[in-house]
């Protein structure tokens, strides 16, 4: 994709980063189509899986203090790897897969960051963004809150703080999620200033 046309909308150019639309080849089984542009009949025999894509410009970023209780630290890929697992009933990011962030361009150790219960050491919070210099697009890649710890204000903490940490090298950043996610994380990014928000829907041909 050319860079000018993803720029001028990026929630509507792709569904994914502009990095991933250049460089991930989709499967002949899968179709993705955003909303505006899908059609009953494209869906027939598929599975439709939905996805929120969102935009921040970084104009206003509130950073907000860290949680009472709790305290920041720059995990590990296990730990990380660990945490996410923890954290999803059907999401997986590996650690040998989080070792492989770790060499990509688009790596930067502070974008790596966690939240431990002060009074356990346990990760109650874990947050992973990258940064594509090459088209100034800050990326969050994985937020997550342990179920015990969840309506503490601790995701909104970690968006904020990437944000916060985004804002010096970033012209933008984008995210991206599930629609049938129980915990509706595209609440918690339009509560951090987000918007713009384009679905996606992907269609997995049956067989």
């Amino acid at each position: 994709m050319n860079p000018n046309t993803y720029l001028a909308a990026p929630c509507r150019a792709s569904s994914l980063p502009f990095w991933k639309t250049n460089s991930v080849a989709v499967p002949d089984f899968i179709r993705v189509v955003r909303e505006d542009l899908l059609v009953p009949e494209m869906a027939q025999g598929c599975k439709d899986e939905p996805y929120f894509k969102l935009y921040h410009d970084l104009g206003r970023v509130e950073q907000k203090a860290i949680p009472t209780g709790f305290a920041l630290i720059s995990p590990s890929a296990p730990a990380l790897s660990r945490h996410i697992e923890e954290c999803y009933s059907e999401e997986r990011a590996p650690e040998e897969d989080l070792l492989l962030y770790q060499k990509r361009a688009l790596y930067r150790p502070e974008l790596w960051i966690a939240l431990i219960d002060s009074a356990t050491g346990k990760i109650a919070a874990s947050g992973i963004a990258e940064f594509d210099a090459t088209i100034g697009e800050g990326v969050l890649e994985w937020i997550q809150v342990s179920p015990a710890y969840r309506r503490r204000g601790l995701g909104e903490y970690l968006v904020r703080e990437l944000l916060t940490r985004l804002k010096p090298l970033a012209d933008f950043v984008t995210v991206s999620g599930r629609i049938n996610n129980e915990t509706k994380p595209e609440l918690l990014y339009k509560k951090c200033g987000f918007g713009s928000m384009v679905i996606w829907h992907v269609l997995i041909r049956q067989t």
